[in-house]
C-alpha cells in the first residue's frame, strides 16, 4: 500500500489521551499520551509532545519525549531536543546532536550484515 493510500491519525497539541493507543495506521502526536502506543505504521512525535508509556511501531521520527521503552521494527530517528528515558530496541538508530537517550539499546542485525560475516 502506498503512502497516499495509507491511513493517518493525528493527535493535536491541545489533546491529552489517558489510555493505550493501538492501530495499523501512521500516527502523528503533537499532544500528550499517558499510556502505551502500539502501531504498525510510522510514529511522528512532534516537539513538545510527550508519551508516558511503552511504544511499539514500524518506524519513528521523534522530536518530543518518551518515558518508557521503545521498540521499532525499522529506523528510529531521535531529532534534536528529543528525549527517551527507557530502553530502545530498533533495527537502526539515528541520534542527532542535542538528543537525549538514557537507557539500553538493542539493535537487530540486518540479514545482509549476517551474510557478510
Amino acid at each position: 500500500m502506498g503512502k497516499n493510500e495509507q491511513e493517518f491519525t493525528q493527535i493535536g497539541r491541545s489533546v491529552q489521551v489517558n489510555g493505550d493507543i493501538t492501530g495499523k495506521t501512521d500516527l502523528r502526536i503533537a499532544g500528550k499520551v499517558n499510556g502505551n502506543v502500539s502501531i504498525d505504521g510510522e510514529l511522528i512525535l512532534e516537539k513538545l509532545a510527550t508519551i508516558e508509556g511503552d511504544v511499539k511501531c514500524g518506524a519513528a521520527i521523534l522530536a518530543g519525549s518518551i518515558k518508557g521503552n521503545v521498540e521499532c521494527k525499522g529506523k528510529l530517528y531521535l531529532q534534536e531536543n528529543s528525549k527517551i528515558i527507557g530502553n530502545v530496541k530498533a533495527e537502526q538508530l539515528v541520534i542527532n546532536e542535542g538528543a537525549v537517550f538514557q537507557g539500553n539499546c538493542d539493535m537487530n542485525e540486518l540479514p545482509a550484515t549476517k551474510k557478510d560475516k
